[in-house]
């Protein structure tokens, strides 16, 4: 007997005579062709078949009248109300923060949210942002933020979606950057339509992510929305920022407002956190009378004010700056910039100063990678560490984004950007008298040493100049004198992809032309985030870079058309090693240490067997692309023509073969 239960059992002319029926009784040819299309037939006369039926002009996709009246016939009565809805208050909550855009994956738990911010709010501050993804929505309100120095919203559809962009919060989390998300939720379960709406609701939206946002709320009245939101807000925007989650009840969003709404209360912003005067004055004592003092700093600055504060301490002191590149904190310009010498200062400091590090451990200690971790002190004996950092303030216990306790001499709770003018006072008055001659020795060694470095990376660069895979020195030589001469930004994931070639060739002296890493090191992150931090650049007219990895492209490539649907200019070069290589190059340790040979590292690390082709990608998408390029020769004037279109306000991407690193 027949299992009409398990399709592969039907014979194929089974399967084909039920498909014919379910596209006779959907109606039209077109549904009727693409059904058999899908359909398990694959001889000839069934091929044969297939092409008799298939419709003789291009099909319109037009539904039948019956489906077009089901669509847009009027709802019943019942369910038209001239009062406003419970979302429409949300849109004028919203509208009182300062979030100029919303990204969103549509969906149907936040429907009503979504239709009052683009018709009631007339979809302006903020404006709504289509991503192809949950992940892409918030990986690119993380780039924005840390351009824009304030949140942008993300509306994401209920359990499903938080579930879908819970890597790149925790992301945001790790990178101390806020946001602002709301998440769709149907609590009263008596409301709920069956299927979908139960599969996609929690008790607890929230509990999802809670270990990595710093507050989420759950308002069950328009009062409780109004005072969570404003809450939320002055929460994610202070230090140390994070990604803030409010759940949205779609109850709450599509029924009429109740009589006696009270107005919109007025958001107010605390201050940010401030060092304590007594400890500083004994950090600036430690400095003042250090001989070899050294500065670490990881993601202090935030805005041009802080980076000039972090220069004006350097050069108070004559101290050197290892800029851990969590933002750009120092420019790479600067003599005191000593960041690639930064294991013979470590070395031989006595004492420290570490500001917003996420990592102090790592800055006077390593682990060893072997079999048997071995820890080794990599700082002097004896010298002095003082740490000036909000980062503690932010720690759960699951996850374990806090690093290695260690022991500070002076350990002082506040924000780094806002207290270095303080730090600043407190050092000069603590800097002894007569000290002129010994500042102008470390000020000629330091200069020395920069112009050294600048020297010995041009000279390095060269090596393999010709080569095919083209050397990430030659990909970014070739891109600075096409930029360096505009307003530009380099954005996107961690430069040490490309072996920091960026900060050894370029000249980043302003604090947005640099942004840091994902933070919590997810692969998706790259993509979408540049295109958000080129939004932000949009505003100002700037010329923005991105050098993106090709396996990180593929976990987020959506966010190409992002950038083409809402027209924001971004050069994308493809860094296409073909490979996810630092995971090669993990299997290629182990095997070594198994003595077994790297002959097949390969296997499950390379991209190929096809290789892809990134330009047909972008192309697919309506972006300008060329490549992929595999002549070094070809480089300059391809990006040369990508450079054109991105200054004419549209998105282009190359696509460049390159060494791993």
């Amino acid at each position: 007997m027949q299992d009409d239960s398990n399709p592969s059992a039907r014979k194929p002319s089974e399967i084909g005579r039920r498909t014919l029926f379910t596209a006779v009784a959907a109606g039209g040819a077109v549904s009727l062709a693409n059904a058999l299309s899908a359909s398990a037939q694959t001889g000839p006369a069934q091929a044969a078949s297939r092409e008799m039926l298939k419709p003789r002009t291009a099909p319109t996709g037009a539904p039948s009248a019956a489906a077009m009246q089901a669509e847009t016939a009027p709802p019943p009565a019942s369910e038209v109300f001239e009062a406003r809805s419970g979302s429409d208050y949300m849109v004028d909550v919203i509208k009182a923060l300062d979030l100029g855009y919303v990204a969103t994956l549509p969906g149907s738990s936040f429907r009503g949210l979504h239709e009052s911010l683009i018709d009631y709010g007339g979809n302006a501050k903020p404006e709504l942002l289509t991503c192809l993804h949950e992940e892409i929505s918030v990986a690119f309100a993380h780039g924005y933020a840390k351009i824009a120095g304030k949140p942008m919203g993300v509306f994401l559809h209920s359990v499903v979606g938080l579930q879908h962009a819970s890597m790149a919060i925790y992301n945001a989390w790790c990178d101390r950057v806020p946001i602002v998300m709301f998440v769709g939720n149907t609590l009263d379960s008596a409301k709920r339509r069956e299927g979908i709406e139960w599969y996609h609701t929690a008790l607890d939206n929230g509990a999802i992510v809670r270990d990595f946002v710093k507050w989420d709320a759950q308002p069950t009245s328009l009062e409780d929305f109004n005072e969570a939101l404003l809450r939320a807000y002055g929460l994610a925007v202070t230090q140390p920022a994070a990604p803030v989650l409010i759940s949205v009840d779609t109850e709450l969003q599509e029924a009429p407002i109740p009589v006696g709404k009270r107005p919109v209360p007025r958001l107010t912003l605390p201050t940010q956190p401030v060092g304590d005067p007594a400890a500083l004055a004994k950090a600036a004592a430690m400095l003042a009378k250090a001989e070899h003092p050294v500065i670490v700093v990881d993601r202090m600055v935030r805005t041009p004010e802080g980076m000039a504060h972090l220069v004006e301490l350097a050069e108070t002191l004559q101290c050197p700056v290892i800029d851990k590149r969590g933002r750009l904190n120092m420019p790479s310009s600067h003599y005191l910039n000593q960041s690639e010498n930064a294991r013979g200062l470590i070395k031989s400091a006595d004492v420290i100063l570490g500001l917003e590090l996420t990592d102090p451990w790592g800055v006077v200690n390593t682990l060893l990678d072997r079999i048997e971790r071995v820890e080794r002190h990599t700082a002097a004996p004896g010298v002095k560490l003082i740490t000036l950092s909000t980062h503690d303030l932010l720690i759960h216990s699951n996850f374990q984004d806090f690093e290695r306790y260690q022991p500070s001499d002076l350990a002082i709770t506040g924000d780094a950007e806002a207290t270095a003018p303080y730090l600043i006072e407190a050092v000069k008055q603590a800097l002894p008298k007569g000290q002129q001659a010994a500042m102008q020795a470390r000020s000629d060694k330091f200069r020395a040493a920069h112009a050294d470095t600048r020297r010995r990376a041009y000279e390095e660069a060269a090596y393999g100049w010709d080569a095919s895979p083209v050397t990430t020195a030659r990909l970014c030589a070739e891109i600075w004198p096409l930029i360096k001469d505009s307003d530009w930004a380099f954005v996107g994931a961690n430069s040490s992809f490309q072996s920091f070639w960026p900060q050894k060739l370029w000249d980043f002296d302003k604090p947005y032309q640099y942004a840091g890493g994902s933070g919590g090191a997810g692969l998706g992150y790259g993509a979408p985030a540049a295109v958000g931090a080129a939004l932000a650049h949009r505003e100002h007219g700037r010329l923005v870079v991105n050098i993106q990895g090709d396996g990180e492209l593929m976990c987020a490539p959506g966010s190409l058309w992002t950038a083409v649907h809402h027209k924001i200019p971004l050069l994308t070069v493809m860094h296409n090693n073909r490979a996810y290589h630092q995971e090669m190059m993990h299997i290629q340790r182990m095997a070594d240490r198994h003595e077994r040979g790297v002959a097949s590292a390969h296997i499950g690390t390379a991209i190929d067997s096809p290789f892809i082709d990134y330009s047909k990608l972008a192309d697919s998408m309506g972006m300008w692309a060329a490549g992929p390029i595999t002549d070094p020769n070809e480089l300059g004037a391809a990006l040369k023509k990508a450079i054109d279109v991105v200054k004419r306000g549209e998105p282009a991407l190359v696509d460049v073969v390159c060494q791993p690193r």
